[in-house]
């Protein structure tokens, strides 16, 4: 039985690659070893297999049932942070009523009434920034995603328990996003304090007391049922499943959590990045601007979401970069052929997104920032899959993207922005996902006038 190959240095120093330059470190693999190779990066399962060709990942998505599986278990990285009740931890039965539980509040015409929220919070957060002073532009899109999340998912807009859970939510996203932290995860002989340094003692007790607020929170809610409540939390505590029961407390707890993490971090990063490439080339800013300022004053929100141009710019900026290199794991049941290598049962296999989205042969030209690519064909969901695939596919699919186009085309249409200066930027890791290697920088020039087709002009901002 043939092998994927695995590169020959130790264990240790196969992590330390994956933890500091990890695309970087998956390019030169796929270079020595081809579409099919396999690293050393926990001592509990055998090595993990990754998988970028098209062909393979569309095995791997679509046999979750069959060949493969999708354990939670794989994903006992994120445990820590999400618990153990969260859909991204759980598996089998579980993982499908955890998932059909979750689905309606955040899909179809519920995006429409999430909208305002997302509005009113970039027109907040943007007009905090003055004229001509420099600001990092992935800290206005971590305070809109956060204050947008809290709103959406919580229903906590104001008040003690509000300020006091989004500084600590906050705090907590802020500080798995080091990629020290990242390393403590693959080498648990770190996850203790050493001395006065209470790294992670401190985070430990960050999530307590965040978690005592959700508790609370919950609690307070179940004593005093509001039917006219429509955010995500409330949603989910009315939800049943077949058997007619609802969620526990815990279970609440989880999947705020996950919700947190998933529709907070990586939204907030590919804000930060589309940003970056629109005003980095001119030419796709003028186009979009163009495409923004057809539709006038106070465009409908779900005009806006089905722009053309807006949303191959968004395509292209999940593309390059995608927040999430990987999808998620599954484990071979039985014995499965990738790639020319027979994987016998118990193997770990992982898509990787990072690698897809660079392939030469789908994409031309794959470091260069090109929406066009998504005007001129449709790419299959195992050529392009941000969001992962199968029975895993990231389950706040549809309120990132109208989170994203929604806030970046308000941004844009009240203030006329630019980059500090032209410095290149470069993917890296940040926590469990990618994000820009140094600040973004960027500066308002002016408010901006809008031109439409059928006023004449209109201020906005």
């Amino acid at each position: 039985m043939q092998l994927p190959k695995i590169p020959p240095t130790p264990a240790v120093l196969q992590i330390l690659n994956w933890v500091f330059r990890p695309m970087a470190y998956m390019e030169e693999c796929t270079q020595r070893y081809g579409d099919v190779f396999a690293l050393k990066l926990d001592k509990s399962i055998p090595p993990l297999v990754f998988v970028s060709n098209p062909q393979d990942l569309q095995i791997i998505l679509t046999q979750d049932t069959k060949e493969l599986e999708a354990p939670g278990d794989l994903n006992g990285l994120l445990e820590g942070l999400l618990g153990k009740r969260s859909v991204v931890t759980i598996s089998g039965v579980e993982h499908q009523r955890q998932r059909q539980l979750m689905m309606p509040p955040l899909h179809g015409e519920r995006m429409r009434a999430y909208s305002q929220i997302i509005n009113n919070t970039t027109t907040k957060v943007i007009s905090q920034y003055p004229q001509g002073q420099p600001f990092n532009i992935r800290h206005v899109s971590q305070e809109i995603t956060l204050r947008v999340i809290m709103q959406a998912v919580f229903g906590l807009d104001e008040g003690v328990r509000a300020e006091k859970l989004q500084q600590l939510l906050g705090e907590i996203l802020e500080n798995t996003s080091s990629v020290w932290r990242i390393a403590l995860l693959y080498l648990p002989a770190l996850q203790r304090d050493f001395g006065p340094i209470k790294i992670w003692g401190r985070q430990l007790e960050l999530q307590e007391q965040a978690d005592r607020l959700m508790y609370d929170e919950i609690q307070e809610r179940r004593e005093n049922p509001d039917s006219s409540r429509t955010d995500i939390l409330s949603l989910l505590m009315d939800a049943r499943d077949e058997a007619g029961q609802p969620m526990t407390d815990i279970e609440l707890r989880d999947e705020l959590m996950t919700l947190l993490v998933a529709g907070h971090e990586t939204t907030a990063t590919a804000i930060a990045w589309a940003m970056y490439w629109i005003h980095k080339l001119p030419q796709v800013k003028e186009k979009l601007i163009q495409e923004l300022d057809s539709l006038g004053d106070n465009p409908d929100p779900s005009t806006i979401y089905k722009l053309p141009y807006l949303s191959a710019v968004c395509a292209e900026t999940l593309r390059i970069y995608p927040v999430g290199m990987l999808t998620f794991a599954r484990r071979v049941k039985t014995p499965i052929t990738l790639g020319g290598y027979e994987l016998p049962p118990g193997t770990p296999v992982i898509g990787a997104i990072y690698l897809t989205h660079q392939r030469e042969d789908l994409y031309p030209q794959p470091k260069q920032f090109k929406p066009e690519r998504f005007l001129e064909r449709q790419f299959s969901p195992y050529e392009y899959l941000p969001f992962g695939g199968g029975a895993r596919r990231c389950i706040g699919l549809a309120f990132a993207q109208w989170e994203m186009k929604l806030a970046i085309a308000k941004i844009l249409t009240m203030r006329e922005l630019e980059l500090v200066n032209n410095r290149e930027v470069k993917p890296q890791r940040r926590g469990l996902v990618t994000g820009p290697d140094h600040p973004i920088q960027m500066v308002i020039k002016n408010q901006r006038q809008i031109k439409s087709r059928s006023l004449e002009t209109s201020t906005v901002g």
